[in-house]
């Protein structure tokens, strides 16, 4: 009852949810959403883009049945044209750089999409450049054409007829921030169009990357070729200037870098439960960057371009992290917990009596406990503070715990490095706690990461 009955899988791209974040943004006064763009059917919302750039070559007759379909993509737009060209009976061949996650190239190739790798590093009108030999397949291919979608206006329309429509709704036009990381322009430029028109207060706020032209040319309308050099970020900024990004509709460029965008993407997947593409981990450590600009009141929006199963062996993958410097080498806290073999916490409660605690103690040999009441670490004891308490007068086993305990043991995050828990480490406090991300509580103690150390 209720379920709608698609015709075929083209039907099924927008009406992507918007979502709510609640743990990235805790200390933010602002709300912030995001638009979940990888539930199209290509994970990314360049799905919608693809379709529509085809059926506007179609109906000014640039292309017809049989033909196929070139575009220089970093993956995604990819997805979503040979998903439309499988309905619609056209071959692709895709032009990308040598940058691209490994996965994107396979899912275009799954597809039956031919791929040509091109080199990242070169001038955009250099022959070897995704931009020129895409141009160059389209000339020499009969029936053929390029989407170009940096230079293709059916890009960013695609955003005005579909997202700014499904934003302005969800948000019951309540939305004051739109934050988008900034590639071809067609979704902050498009969206942002019909957005404005509907409020033109709303501020529109484009992501670029380390590495690009954008930020500078807004600020200052130079096209600063010193700008340009390598990064890693995949989707985001240029090193030229699409005729898809309005200018005159960006409030202003926020720069983030490869490893705070990589992180954060993390981050994403750990707290909310979002695991998200690169691009959009900028996008949300923009929103990061930016928040002192933002009040009480305010609903911010958002893009979330693609899936994060793109890039499992890159931003998600440990090794890569580190490699490039993003990740420390060395244990994390949560190692220290999965290799324990007494994982059960052992604890006690404020009102016990200190000769079952004493008991405790000698039955599982561990001289140190925390103290909880309620779920909650509320203090530590440990078997000297009994011994010191009971000398001479052993009727004070009788006694409870909150005559002797001592403050709480330090709470540290899951995911701290060792080295940076030794430093909570003392003679008088000889564990730490922390919590798993189902909330339970473990504690470390010495013992634990000296034991470590030789696993």
């Amino acid at each position: 009852m209720g379920k709608k009955v698609f015709q075929n899988i083209l039907e099924t791209i927008g009406d992507t949810p918007l979502v709510r974040l609640n743990k990235v943004f805790k200390d933010c006064p602002a709300d912030i959403y995001v638009k979940v763009e990888y539930f199209n059917p290509g994970h990314s919302i360049k799905d919608r883009i693809g379709i529509k750039m085809i059926e506007d070559a179609e109906k000014a007759g640039k292309i017809v049945e049989g033909g196929t379909i070139i575009e220089c993509t970093s993956g995604n737009t990819g997805m979503g044209i040979a998903l439309a060209s499988i309905v619609k009976g056209y071959k692709c061949i895709f032009t990308t750089t040598d940058k691209q996650s490994k996965e994107k190239l396979d899912l275009l190739r799954a597809l039956g999409a031919e791929v040509v790798v091109c080199p990242t590093d070169v001038e955009p009108k250099d022959p070897r450049s995704y931009y020129s030999v895409a141009e160059k397949l389209s000339k020499e291919i009969p029936n053929s054409y390029w989407c170009n979608q940096y230079d293709n206006l059916s890009n960013r329309e695609a955003h005005y007829l579909s997202t700014g429509p499904e934003i302005w709704e969800q948000t019951d036009g309540k939305i004051t921030h739109f934050v988008v990381p900034v590639g071809t322009g067609g979704t902050i430029s498009g969206t942002a169009k019909y957005l404005k028109e509907k409020n033109p207060n709303i501020k529109v706020w484009g992501i670029d990357s380390y590495g690009s032209v954008f930020k500078k040319y807004l600020e200052t309308g130079i096209f600063d070729k010193n700008e340009i050099y390598p990064y890693l970020l995949e989707g985001v900024g240029e090193d030229i200037l699409p005729e898809n990004v309005d200018f005159d509709l960006i409030d202003l460029f926020e720069k983030v870098s490869d490893k705070d965008a990589a992180i954060m993407a993390r981050k994403m997947a750990r707290e909310e439960g979002i695991l998200t593409g690169y691009s959009a981990g900028s996008a949300i450590q923009g929103i990061e960057q930016l928040k002192g600009s933002l009040a009480e009141g305010d609903v911010v929006v958002a893009i979330l371009h693609d899936h994060g199963s793109r890039y499992i062996n890159k931003i998600y993958n440990d090794d890569w992290m580190m490699e490039r410097g993003f990740l420390q080498r060395g244990k994390k806290l949560r190692h220290v917990i999965e290799t324990k073999i007494q994982k059960d916490l052992i604890s006690v409660a404020p009102n016990d009596k200190l000769k079952n605690v004493l008991n405790k103690i000698t039955e599982t040999g561990i001289s140190q406990m925390p103290v909880f009441e309620d779920g909650k670490p509320v203090g530590s004891i440990h078997e000297n503070d009994i011994l010191m308490f009971v000398m001479g007068d052993q009727s004070k086993l009788e006694q409870t715990v909150e005559k002797v305990m001592q403050p709480p043991f330090p709470t540290i995050d899951y995911d701290k490095d060792v080295s940076d828990v030794v430093k909570y480490l003392t003679r008088k406090n000889p564990a730490v706690m922390t919590q798993d991300r189902s909330g339970s509580y473990h504690i470390v103690t010495t013992y634990d990461l000296v034991k470590n150390l030789n696993d």
